[in-house]
């Protein structure tokens, strides 16, 4: 990670949002102390995907016989 200091992300703020937008983490300080950090963004996830990928898992749990979600608190285990 490549710091810089406050002053000259100002000056250099488009630069910066670009070699972030590349992979690049930049972090900012302020009196020599790192107080923000320029990452990429996440991209965007289709919430129809995420739901696709939990029913998958749901699938593929196999329940223990009588193990009911009552006994589950009752044990502690939620």
């Amino acid at each position: 990670m490549r710091k810089i200091g406050l002053f000259e992300a100002k000056q250099k703020l488009s630069e910066l949002v670009g070699r972030a937008a590349e992979g690049e983490r930049i972090g900012i300080t302020r009196r020599g102390k790192l107080t923000a950090l320029i990452v990429p963004a996440r991209p965007e996830q289709d919430l129809r995907e995420v739901f696709k990928g939990i029913e998958e898992v749901r699938k593929r749990a196999r329940p223990r016989r009588g193990l009911t979600v009552k006994r589950m608190i009752e044990e502690g285990r939620m």
